[in-house]
């Protein structure tokens, strides 16, 4: 009974029964409860009694505290791991797919263009079935030979690395499972910044937890695939589809037994075995994976042997020198990125970090809206020499940093290369003759700076021919931008300077359509017949108005098409000033042109007639503009992309068109008529596709500094700009003057070569009527058409309810004397002209001064004279005779001839 009570006892003391019995065993049987031995054993055993008894109190002490401590450190282990399990993530709400993958862009085909990724989002997510067996057996292999047994801990894997680490001293093997790598890789993310041992214990532990918990929750399948898509694999490729493009430039689902090894090798050290950098190491690698694949039964001899002789290596050399990714992003992805960028924070809110991370990271699918045959066309015009001046000159792009031996870093660029060259050479404007030149001026600058002991961190030289020129082309049917070119020569990197998209230049006389014809046609009650006195005249400041043309004659009474059609600056200032630079300021902004200034001592003044703007415009808001009016008045705001998709396909923005209407389409017709007129008759005279209409606008600002051509057909508008980057003055005439009209035409033939020839759309509500050219009034046969420089009848399109009412009140029919053009006295033989009545105040000289009539009175003739004449058979020689004149067309034309069809807008007079 009493061994049952103290068993008990110990028991619940934490102590082991069976123990405690034996010992209790061997006590009873030293014991003899006889009286005669009774008392020599007490007396022989007092002192060892004693002594025991002191030594079973202090094993019982030591005993218990042993027990005590143990339940300590239990209850407080215990503790520990249940906090270090409360704290792990979540695994109900747990995702383990790669959270990082590259965007791409695609064509309108669907083809991918360009891969858009940052330094860790080098990734193509791919589906398992994707994955070639061997590819998968391959890094089951190597990295975890018991993945599709274990429940995500291996713990044979475990003790292996356990005994290996004791037998040599130091712990080398892994023993981390594909579901715990995973986990590391997408969940515990900061791995790499842990700096104690608790740190790596608190992350080992969460990680082994919830790789026992992920195994409940996916298969083995679904662990794979994301794991597969997340390793990194040298090179800058996180995937394996990423690196099979990288190192064999071919889909993962192509991949040979052999490739597959070389990319499963690589995951253990995506640096040391990298297959372009260190061959030798990645083959060292790829046996041992082999033999991972032999040993467990994944390949057999044959297979093994055929894969250890294949060359694969050498395949890989071959495909990095040849299609190596390109890292320069054309024109059109430049455009694409930064309106991508500008739209994820204005249509969805992102800040400017969070959509650069959207963008790069996120696996977008973004659909370009480029054509890429139209692109090819632009690329290709704008590399033949024939469509520029010839020996044209080259700037430089130049930047260089240094670092001293006070480790101070030093930076140098292209002004303080001009500012060194200026110093010997004040007359050095940027520009170079030839290449060799400026790279010999480089030279000896990089010489001048560098210093002993410098360090070059960096440095960069890129060669600009110049002059330099843009283009934008757009289907002004929807908005969507089907080509550009930011600038002539080799694109030396992305998000550059792009002139298409972002240089601001003044827009010339391409603005006067914009700012003054549309809107005083629009919702200023003028007509294409609307006449203003072409004399001489001054701004509000008192500074004059000067024509294009180099004598700067003046027409006279001349139309709005008249105007447009000869880009004549004092009918287009007059037009203004008439319908106020305020309305010209709104209705240029309607158009899309962003970069004016709402003040009246910037922008909102009469020189905005003539593009005399502040900042100046792009050319693609330019572009979008004509876009416009090609468009029946509907505005499209320019688009580089269709939409963008999310990695599941599901469409994040949509850029369907949506248009808004900001011209009449009457407005919109009547200026297109006009402009037809620039190109058959006017300033563009060198336009021509064939039987295809064109209707556009010349731009030519003061000294010919910028050159426009702003053009569209019944299919696509295009704006061509050229001009130095520096602002320089274009020298000569010819070629500098023109090489915008000779690009848009190369460009505009070779587009149009396969489409049918079919007119501009005409709207309803649009009516005609014989005017005369000098008044804007209905003319008046036997009159306006006896005018001595021919006919100025025409016939011009009206909006319905604008058609004039009145007849020509300008030309009148007078008598004179047949013999001094004087007022006749009863003496006189008379004759009836007809001549110009000039509106009251006009001032100066122009050509309607000729044919005024006249407001003095002849002295009279005797009979005698009047005989005389008659047998002499004098003639009036001062009556203009009509058959030795041009008329005012053809006198036009002449000087167009004579100024090689160019126009020059005074801007920034005030």
């Amino acid at each position: 009974m009493w061994k049952l009570q103290f068993m008990t006892l110990y028991t619940k003391s934490g102590f082991c029964p069976e123990l405690f019995i034996e010992y209790i065993n061997m006590e009873a049987e030293n014991m003899k409860f006889d009286k005669e031995s009774a008392e020599k054993k007490r007396k022989i055993h007092t002192s060892e009694k004693v002594g025991k008894r002191a030594g079973f109190i202090f094993l019982k002490a030591f005993l218990l505290g042993l027990a005590g401590l143990a339940v300590i450190v239990g209850a407080a282990g215990f503790g520990i791991m249940k906090g270090l399990i409360n704290s792990a993530p979540d695994i109900s709400n747990l995702s383990v797919a790669p959270s990082e993958a590259a965007t791409y862009i695609y064509d309108m085909d669907g083809k991918p263009v360009q891969k858009l990724t940052a330094p860790t989002s080098n990734r193509t997510l791919v589906k398992l079935e994707q994955i070639p067996i061997d590819l998968q057996h391959a890094v089951v292999s190597v990295e975890d030979e018991r993945f599709y047994e274990h429940s995500g801990i291996d713990i044979q894997g475990i003790v292996r690395a356990f005994v290996v680490g004791v037998s040599h001293g130091k712990f080398t093997e892994g023993a981390s499972t594909i579901t715990q790598q995973l986990l590391k890789n997408n969940v515990f993310t900061d791995w790499t910044r842990e700096t104690s041992l608790i740190q790596k214990f608190k992350r080992k532990f969460q990680e082994q937890y919830l790789a026992l918990q992920l195994e409940k929750k996916m298969s083995k399948e679904q662990i794979l695939e994301d794991y597969l898509n997340t390793i990194n694999l040298g090179a800058g490729t996180y995937g394996v589809q990423a690196a099979a493009h990288r190192y064999f430039n071919k889909d993962v689902s192509k991949l040979t037994l052999s490739e597959a090894t070389v990319i499963a090798g690589i995951t253990q050290n995506p640096t040391q075995y990298n297959p372009i950098i260190y061959p030798e190491e990645n083959a060292k690698r790829r046996e041992k994976v082999l033999n991972h694949m032999l040993e467990q039964g994944y390949i057999n001899q044959a297979q093994y042997d055929a894969a250890l002789k294949d060359d694969v290596y050498s395949r890989i050399q071959k495909t990095d020198s040849e299609t190596a990714e390109v890292s320069v992003y054309s024109y059109y992805i430049d455009a694409i990125v930064e309106q991508v960028m500008e739209d994820l924070q204005k249509q969805k809110g992102y800040t400017e970090q969070q959509a650069y991370k959207m963008l790069y990271s996120s696996g977008l699918r973004i659909f370009s809206a480029q054509d890429e045959s139209i692109q090819q066309i632009c690329d290709e015009e704008f590399s033949n020499p024939d469509n520029f001046p010839a020996g044209t000159e080259v700037g430089v792009d130049y930047a260089l940093s240094v670092s001293g031996t006070d480790k101070q870093v030093r930076n140098y660029n292209t002004e303080t290369l001009a500012e060194y060259i200026q110093e010997k050479n004040p007359d050095f404007n940027k520009m170079f003759a030839t290449e060799e030149e400026a790279r010999a001026a480089i030279a000896e600058y990089r010489a001048f700076v560098l210093q002993p002991g410098d360090e070059v961190i960096g440095e960069h030289t890129y060669i600009i021919p110049q002059p330099q020129a843009s283009c934008v082309i757009i289907d002004q049917t929807t908005g969507y931008v089907k080509a550009i070119v930011g600038g002539r020569g080799k694109k030396e990197a992305s998000l550059t300077l792009n002139r298409a998209t972002t240089s601001r230049r003044q827009p010339g006389s391409t603005f006067k359509v914009i700012a003054a014809y549309a809107p005083a046609l629009d919702s200023a009650g003028k007509t294409l017949a609307t006449v203003y006195d072409n004399a001489p005249y001054a701004y509000t400041n008192g500074v004059p108005v000067n024509n294009w043309d180099s004598h700067n004659t003046y027409t006279g009474l001349t139309t709005i098409r008249q105007a447009i059609t000869n880009s004549i600056n004092v009918v287009t200032v007059k037009c203004l000033t008439d319908i106020t630079p305020r309305l010209g300021f709104r209705y240029s902004e309607r158009f899309g042109i962003s970069t004016l200034y709402n003040d009246t001592a910037l922008d909102v003044r009469q020189p905005l007639a003539l593009g005399g703007v502040t900042d100046g415009v792009v050319n693609l808001e330019l572009t979008e503009a004509y876009a416009t009016i090609a468009n029946s008045g509907k505005y499209n705001e320019p688009k580089f992309y269709t939409r963008i998709e999310d990695q599941n396909g599901n469409v994040i923005i949509d850029n369907t068109p949506v248009n808004t209407s900001i011209l009449k389409p009457q407005t919109a017709f009547l200026l297109t008529s006009a402009m037809q007129d620039v190109v058959n008759y006017g300033t563009a005279t060198g336009i021509n596709l064939g039987e295809m209409p064109v209707a556009g606008k010349t731009g030519t600002t003061s000294d010919y500094r910028d050159i426009w051509f702003a053009g569209y057909t019944p299919y696509y508008t295009c704006s061509v700009w050229g001009g130095y980057d520096n602002h320089d003055m274009l020298p000569g005439s010819g070629s500098y003057h023109n090489y915008h009209k000779t690009l848009w035409n190369s460009i505009m033939t070779r587009i149009h070569a396969e489409l049918p020839a079919k007119d501009f759309k005409k709207p309803k509500n649009i009516e005609t009527a014989s005017v005369c050219k000098k008044s804007g009034k209905l003319a008046v046969k036997g009159l306006c058409d006896t005018d001595p420089r021919g006919s100025q009848i025409y016939t011009e399109y009206f909006t319905a309810g604008t058609v004039p009412t009145a007849k020509c009140d300008v030309h009148v029919s007078m008598q004179i004397c047949a013999e001094t053009r004087l007022l006749p006295t009863s003496s006189c033989r008379t004759t009836t002209v007809a001549f110009i009545k000039r509106p009251k105040g006009s001032e100066g000289s122009t050509d309607d001064s000729a044919y005024t009539g006249p407001s003095q009175t002849c002295p009279g003739h005797t009979i005698i004279d009047k005989i005389k004449g008659l047998i002499d058979g004098k003639v009036d020689t001062n009556i203009p005779d009509v058959s030795t004149h041009e008329g005012q067309q053809g006198s036009s034309k002449k000087r167009r001839a004579e100024e090689d069809g160019d126009d020059i807008p005074t801007v920034g007079i005030d």
